[in-house]
């Protein structure tokens, strides 16, 4: 059984490369998927990492998540590079995209190897519809924020997007692959041990 550590530049490392992967995703995702109404990426599969990272290694995953988000769209979309104020405000987008995950995993204390239908039940509500909701609301108010935008339609190509890229590598991922990053010594059981 693992002991609670305290945190160590093992940590420091950990997040500064989960940020740089986040921020290449998220670049690569705006630069080279096509986009739908309002200019949102049609599949926006940077998502998909960040919650990953953020059920793997906890609140160093979701730090992560804000980051990258944050870097990625202002390397990536103007309107955000001429506004870094509304930038710092998007980014949420992506921290509760992986944060409501992250929460509802521990609190419901399900197993991210998906052993059983709790298990996936709580992955799906809160991995892949719950979050991908707030995100989009979220993520689409603040894009509006730097002019007209055609709120309904960016929020469902956000939306339908990020379910379909969620649906298919998260639970996958969480049920293929967990069982091997917890054998590392930086999984993260709660947020920061």
């Amino acid at each position: 059984m693992r002991h609670a550590r305290e945190p160590t530049y093992s940590f420091v490392i950990l997040t500064f490369v989960l940020i740089l992967v986040n921020t290449a995703l998220a670049w690569l995702s705006v630069k080279f998927i096509p986009a739908g109404t309002g200019g949102i990426t049609l599949i926006y599969f940077a998502v998909t990492f960040m919650i990953l990272f953020a059920l793997w290694f906890g609140a160093y995953g979701a730090i992560a998540a804000y980051v990258g988000t944050l870097l990625g769209g202002v390397l990536s979309r103007e309107g955000l590079l001429q506004h870094p104020e509304i930038a710092i405000i998007w980014a949420v987008a992506g921290l509760l995209q992986a944060l409501i995950p992250l929460v509802a995993v521990r609190i419901f204390e399900a197993d991210l190897r998906l052993k059983n239908r709790r298990d996936w039940t709580i992955v799906l509500l809160f991995g892949v519809l719950i979050n991908n909701l707030v995100g989009a609301a979220w993520g689409v108010f603040t894009l509006s924020l730097l002019g007209p935008v055609n709120i309904a339609g960016a929020f469902s190509t956000w939306l339908v997007g990020n379910i379909i890229i969620t649906i298919l590598i998260v639970p996958l991922a969480l049920r293929f692959l967990t069982e091997k990053v917890q054998k590392s010594k930086l999984f993260v059981k709660k947020y920061w041990d």
